[in-house]
């Protein structure tokens, strides 16, 4: 009998943890690996003294999975982010200067093997919504990955990704980026006051992204998602033009005004020969959650056709849903529960890692 992921997750909501809740809502598992009989996972920590406080939880979590039908054997791994910071201090450096020069074309960022860049042609199509629930879905199939927030005029990650606070920085020039649900975190709206705008022009901007990708302590990642302000502006020809850039997701919905501006921004991605990974459709589908019925609001299919007509992949539809925007409100991605939506995230993200994008 073939061990299933969902069960051996619902038996590791039995285990609590101090503080309260179990290793599954608080988010504690990763890297759950099954060969045949065989079950290995990590459960990590925030800090090294939390982890050793999680020690009778990953006995007992060991205890449980090998109780489960089919399983043979269990490794349990317990760790933690890294070292807990002494006395941790608010970062002193000016963010947001002028770049400095870089010669030789664009570079590797050191630790990251994939840089993924999540774009868009207009505003309003989800593309922030898709980042951060790919990113979620990703780290929940075992894969450790980072989340940058390069919108720098509307920074939304803070909110969607539950995270409000200043990131530590432990010499005033390095910045260590915050963790949530998985995923490594920083963002320009981690550095600002949320209700205060960021006036700036594009140096600063291309100053801002140049430290957000090169002064933080980003660790070992299997990929970095940089969500990308729409359009195609100098944040864009900045990443692409000093960054290895793997490749681009284009995010649309069906509707032709969407897809003209999505045109655009492929466009710029082939100009600054970035691999257009694929393209999404969000949006695409409204079920009413008290008849069923279907509805395509935006129209449908739009994208696919679009991505047939140009020739790159198609990689797959993403439902209009008030779980979604309420999730997103929250601060708890819907890609991190159960249902429709998650399972399109989960989808999409096995589709990557399957492709080698992930």
């Amino acid at each position: 009998m073939a061990i299933e992921r969902d069960a051996i997750l619902d038996a590791l909501k039995a285990v609590t943890v101090p503080g309260g809740g179990d290793l599954v809502s608080r988010n504690l598992v990763r890297a759950l690996h099954i060969d045949g009989s065989a079950v290995r996972f990590v459960v990590e920590a925030e800090t090294p003294d939390t982890a050793r406080l999680l020690e009778a939880a990953r006995a007992e979590a060991e205890a449980v999975v090998s109780g489960l039908e089919g399983v043979a054997s269990v490794s349990v791994v317990l760790t933690a982010h890294g070292p807990a910071p002494a006395a941790p201090k608010p970062p002193s450096l000016k963010v947001g200067g002028h770049p400095t020069p870089q010669k030789d074309g664009p570079k590797k960022v050191s630790g990251i093997e994939r840089i993924i860049a999540v774009g868009s042609g207009k505003g309003g199509v989800g593309k922030s919504t898709v980042a951060s629930n790919l990113a979620v879905a990703l780290a929940r199939e075992g894969r450790r990955v980072g989340l940058l927030d390069a919108d720098i005029y509307g920074p939304s990650q803070p909110r969607m990704m539950g995270v409000m606070k200043r990131p530590a920085s432990p010499d005033g020039k390095t910045i260590i980026p915050l963790h949530s649900h998985g995923v490594t975190l920083m963002s320009i709206g981690f550095m600002v006051e949320p209700e205060k705008a960021v006036v700036w022009r594009g140096p600063m901007l291309m100053g801002a992204l140049q430290q957000m990708l090169g002064q933080v302590q980003w660790g070992e990642l299997d990929v970095l998602i940089v969500d990308l302000p729409p359009g195609t502006g100098d944040v864009q020809l900045t990443l692409c033009q000093r960054t290895e850039v793997t490749g681009a997701l284009i995010v649309s919905t069906p509707q032709d005004v969407a897809l003209l501006d999505a045109r655009k921004a492929i466009d710029m991605f082939k100009t600054l020969k970035t691999p257009i990974l694929g393209l999404i459709e969000n949006m695409s589908t409204y079920v009413c959650p008290k008849c069923g019925h279907e509805e395509h609001l935006f129209g449908h299919g739009g994208v696919r056709a679009e991505a047939e007509r140009l020739g790159v992949p198609f990689l797959g539809e993403l439902p209009l849903s008030l779980d979604v925007r309420i999730a997103g409100d929250s601060g708890t991605p819907a890609a991190m529960g159960e249902g429709p939506v998650a399972e399109a995230y989960g989808h999409l993200a096995r589709r990557m890692i399957g492709g080698g994008m992930g």
